[in-house]
């Protein structure tokens, strides 16, 4: 496994949880623009940078937020 940063992994906690809550909640305008927002945090960190993400790497931190 794969040791992510904690800003990373954070985010991509808080971006499953807010993905959970607009599922359950449709149309939120809120929740869709805080989701756009943690998907830029995601995908831009610096730690891709460093190395490029693998299938298996987003994976990985995807099973960080469930």
């Amino acid at each position: 496994m794969r040791s992510f940063p904690v800003d990373l992994a954070r985010a991509q906690q808080e971006w499953s949880a807010t993905y959970r809550q607009l599922a359950a909640r449709p149309g939120r305008t809120e929740l869709r623009r805080r989701l756009y927002r943690l998907s830029a945090e995601v995908y831009f960190h610096p730690y891709w940078r460093q190395r490029r993400p693998s299938p298996a790497a987003w994976r990985e931190l995807r099973d960080l937020g469930n």
